[in-house]
Order: structure tokens, then C-alpha cells, then sequence
């Protein structure tokens, strides 16, 4: 099979990601083989390419892949052949332990990363554990479904976090692939509240996509919106919206750090916080740490029954070093998926 693997840490500007033929792999017990048709791309690939986030070397990137069923390992029984699945970026938990059993399995300490512990989909084929794989909803795509694995699953679990109520404003910084699905979400569970964006400065394609999604505000961060947010999702690569978030944030107000991991490296660009400005009146910061199965089991139905409509660009397998510069840049609207086959 044909796979983009990654060999070295690197900066991606470098190209980093090799195309290369190498066999595809067994089901083992309980798993199953999918043959992939789509995988997005995410953050959190650049994360692993530029050592921000350390992956087992060499490995296969990729955790939002959609495909079929092309065998199965022994004793597996719940998807039949030919059936579409999705494969997200919980890859396994132990089941065991008080995280697990208390439904928090995105804290197991035996947590493992699909495209980051375990081979993902860049490539023409995976296996994965058939308690870790989604059915997919008819009324989407492959392309279209590939978001809905992270993007989608992850900004769901972020939202969760925010506590927010119908009525109330939800603030957005950033606006790609994860934010744009949000933001559907949210005016569909919460038909009465208000969802301010904040982008990079002139990011117009990002801030018409954000109106075009029914945002009731848009700017730049580090703007003044025209009333405080309740709470906030922060889905950026940087600091400094972290900061910006707690500073327009209404009393009480939730922040929830959807991207932990910061691209800055410099002493001068950590996060700095001003306990009067930014953290009194009992306004507060809360991480997302990865997610479980039953956001995506919870949220894939949610996004047929509104139905989530994400924006993608497509790209070949063999693009996507492309890809991945194009979205440290800035540069794709929506969310990016590759195209792997038919």
C-alpha cells in the first residue's frame, strides 16, 4: 500500500512526510482492516511534525479517516464487510482504570493517539480495534465526513466544557476547521445565543465564512466586542488569544483551550496573565484533553440531525506535505482532507 510516512521531526516547511510502499497491514483479534477513502487533516499533525507533540517514530499521521470495511481479524463481529466507518483520534484506552470506568477515557493513562501511537490514514489502508471505529451517517460524503472525526468530535467535547446556556454569547478565536463546525452546533443546540468570532487580522476568507455561518459579530482578536461573551473556545496555534479571550470574557466566564499546544517557542511569547485583568471576578481557564468514544458516538448523529455542513479542500495522498503548509499558514478554509481513493 502507499503511505505518507513520517520519519523525523522536522519543520514542515521542510516536506517531511515520504511517500513510500510498504505492506498493508493484518487484523489482528477484534480488529478490523478499512480500506481509506478520506482523511482530514488537523493541527495537531503539524504538532507531531515539528516535535510539539512527540509521536512513535516512524509513524503513519492522521486521525480522521473515513473507509470501508475490508476484512476483519478474528472474533470480530460488529461491522460486516463493505460497511463505512470512521476512526477518530482515540486509538485505545485500557478500560480498566478509574478514568476509564468513569467514562473519561480520553485520561487513561494507557491513552493511545491514532497517527500518533498507533499507524493512521495517510495511507491506503489501517487497522484499528472495532470498539474504536464509528459507523458513518448517510447524508455525508467521505470527504465531508472526515471533519466530523476530530473537528467535529473534539470542538463537540470543548463546547460540552463551556457550560454555556441558550441566551448567552459564545466567543470563538480562531475560525478553521474545528471553530466552523462549532459554531453549527451551537446555533442549533442553543437557537437563542450569540456567537462572536474572533480571526487573524484580515483573514476576510475566515471572517465571511464566520458570517456566512450565522455569526452575530466578527473581528480581529484583540478588538472589543459589542458585549462580553459568556464563555469561549480557544481553537488557536498561539498565546496570545488565550490572554485576549480572558480580557473581553464576561464575569464568571469559562475559556476552554481547544489547541494546548502552542507554536511559539520563545520565553517572550509564553502566556502571560494579569490576575486583575485577565483572572479575577472568578473567570476561569479549562483544557480539552483528547476525546472519548462517546463523543463521537454522541456527536455523529447530532451532525446528520442538523445537519453539519463542513467546508473542505480536497488533496492527493502524495500533497499532503502541501497541505499541512498550507494550514500552518492560514491558508484553508474550512477543513482540509486528503483524498486517498474512490
Amino acid at each position: 500500500m502507499k503511505a505518507m510516512i513520517l520519519k523525523k521531526v522536522a519543520p514542515i516547511e521542510e516536506e517531511p512526510l515520504k511517500l513510500e510502499e510498504i505492506p498493508a497491514p493484518q487484523p489482528g483479534p477484534k480488529q478490523i482492516l478499512v480500506k481509506i477513502s478520506t482523511c482530514g487533516i488537523c493541527h495537531t499533525e503539524l504538532d507531531e511534525i515539528e516535535g510539539r507533540l512527540q509521536p512513535s517514530l516512524p509513524i503513519i499521521l492522521g486521525h480522521e479517516i473515513v473507509g470501508r470495511v475490508e476484512s476483519l481479524g478474528p472474533k470480530a463481529a460488529k461491522f460486516k464487510l463493505e460497511d463505512r466507518v470512521g476512526i477518530a483520534w482515540i486509538n485505545s484506552a485500557c478500560g480498566k482504570c478509574d478514568f476509564c470506568r468513569r467514562g473519561n477515557e480520553n485520561l487513561c493513562p494507557d491513552f493511545l493517539g491514532t497517527g500518533c501511537n498507533a499507524n493512521g490514514g495517510y495511507s491506503e489502508y489501517t487497522v484499528v480495534s472495532e470498539d474504536f471505529a464509528y459507523p458513518i451517517p448517510d447524508g455525508f460524503s467521505d470527504s465531508t465526513a472526515a471533519p466530523l472525526l476530530c473537528a467535529g468530535s473534539i470542538g463537540y467535547r470543548a463546547l460540552k466544557l463551556t457550560g454555556l446556556h441558550d441566551g448567552q454569547i459564545l466567543g470563538l478565536f480562531g475560525f478553521g476547521a474545528s471553530a466552523h463546525i462549532v459554531i453549527q452546533i451551537a446555533k442549533h443546540k442553543y437557537p437563542n445565543c450569540k456567537v462572536f468570532v474572533f480571526t487573524r487580522p484580515k483573514q476576510k476568507d475566515h471572517q465571511e465564512l464566520a458570517t456566512k455561518l450565522g455569526a452575530d459579530w466578527v473581528g480581529a482578536t484583540g478588538e472589543t466586542p459589542p458585549e462580553k461573551p459568556n464563555c469561549a473556545i480557544d481553537f488557536t496555534p498561539v498565546w496570545n488569544p488565550v490572554v485576549e479571550a480572558m480580557k473581553v470574557m464576561e464575569k464568571g466566564g469559562r475559556l476552554v483551550i481547544n489547541a494546548i499546544r502552542k507554536e511559539e517557542r520563545d520565553k517572550d511569547s509564553l502566556l502571560k496573565l494579569d490576575y486583575p485583568a485577565h483572572l479575577w471576578l472568578e473567570k476561569e481557564i479549562k483544557s480539552v484533553a483528547n476525546i472519548t468514544r462517546a463523543d463521537a458516538e454522541e456527536f455523529l448523529p447530532l451532525a446528520a440531525e442538523i445537519p453539519i455542513a463542513p467546508q473542505i479542500q480536497e488533496f492527493k495522498l502524495e500533497e499532503a506535505n502541501k497541505a499541512l503548509i498550507l494550514l500552518k499558514q492560514g491558508k484553508i478554509q474550512g477543513a482540509g482532507v486528503l483524498k486517498i481513493s474512490e
